[in-house]
């Protein structure tokens, strides 16, 4: 089983949704980089469920407790080891799936692979192990702030009501002043409402975040294996419920004559850049110097409260009983972790491009 992420910049997590505690090491973060616990447990707090009416009500505080690799509020060039206890978990809810598949779910697969796995709430698998994420993803913004870089994610659309994507971007307090995390105000309200409706009837939702990253010098990635997109893209389609992930135009742009997707160059005040930016800020896997910007597309949540035609471990059909406290939409707390799993990438691309000088 693999569980680490990264190539100079690693982060390795641990534990599982209803085990004792999570957590996890990063290794490869240079000394010296101003840490604050307060700014990661933020970053925790837009991911955590019990945020919301519109979230899993399972309540877990999310907080961290940093073991090693910072001192005197500054990292040490050592690895930082942190955990984040188990507080509020109901193994119990998840007893009547001891040898039942959930459809949609990693329990098949899990058993095919494994041959034994940890039901209780989906174990590795479940979403739980994304707050680890969240917070190795938080360490890694505090290294890429020191290089002018910022991460800003938003929730773009839920199921059919959408926010369009002309080149803007967003700043923290806009997004997070929405319960949605959707910065329109118009749009963020006929979200909510479809969500609620999808509680109410015990079902769920999928949707999109959109991200933008600003500061990225033109150089980052690699010319064939490791190109930046692709490793951005690795990431995103590694975080749980992720169907699809496009980069600048994305399929819309294959729609088009090349004449009109061409980002043509430009020289402003001794700077080279492009008129515009349908290639996201990468042209051929390395970054260009512009806004890099890509949209994420998540399933809806695969847990219903609905019973479910499936089969159990013997191959008998049963009938899979909607339980436990789970999102009716993943994305609102799916914002942190886009925007967590982008600055692990950036973070890795950013030591790399230093090995190549």
């Amino acid at each position: 089983m693999s569980n680490t992420f990264g190539r100079l910049f690693k982060l390795t997590t641990f534990g599982e949704s209803h085990g004792k505690a999570i957590g996890g090491i990063v290794d490869g973060c240079p000394a010296g980089i101003s840490f604050s616990e307060d700014f990661v447990q933020k970053e925790l707090d837009r991911r955590k469920p019990g945020q919301s009416h519109l979230t899993t009500q399972r309540k877990e505080s999310d907080t961290v407790q940093f073991l090693s690799g910072v001192f005197e509020g500054k990292t040490t060039g050592a690895p930082i080891g942190f955990m984040i206890p188990n507080e509020d978990q109901r193994s119990k809810d998840y007893s009547h799936l001891k040898d039942r598949f959930r459809p949609s779910h990693a329990d098949f697969t899990y058993e095919q692979k494994y041959g034994h796995r940890d039901y209780r709430g989906g174990g590795r698998s479940s979403a739980r192990e994304t707050a680890s994420r969240v917070a190795g993803g938080a360490i890694a913004q505090a290294f890429l702030s020191t290089l002018g870089v910022t991460i800003t994610a938003w929730v773009e659309r839920v199921k059919d009501v959408e926010l369009g994507y002309s080149g803007q971007s967003y700043d923290r307090k806009e997004v997070d002043a929405s319960l949605v995390r959707c910065p329109d105000e118009k749009a963020s309200d006929e979200m909510q409402k479809l969500i609620e409706h999808a509680r109410k009837n015990g079902d769920t939702l999928g949707g999109a975040i959109r991200c933008v990253i600003s500061g990225v010098p033109a150089g980052w990635g690699e010319p064939v294996f490791g190109k930046l997109h692709a490793e951005l893209g690795g990431a995103m389609l590694g975080i749980n419920a992720v169907k699809a992930f496009e980069i600048g135009s994305g399929i819309e742009g294959t729609t088009h004559f090349g004449s009109e997707q061409n980002d043509a160059f430009i020289m402003d005040e001794g700077t080279t850049k492009t008129t515009s930016n349908n290639s996201g800020g990468i042209q051929g896997g390395i970054s260009n110097g512009q806004s890099i910007h890509f949209s994420v597309a998540f399933k809806p949540v695969a847990t219903i409260m609905k019973d479910q035609v499936s089969v159990d471990q013997e191959g008998h059909e049963i009938l899979v009983k909607g339980k436990g406290r789970h999102d009716p939409c993943v994305l609102p707390r799916a914002v942190a972790i886009v925007e967590a799993m982008a600055a692990l990438v950036l973070a890795d691309a950013a030591l790399l491009a230093r090995t190549n000088k």
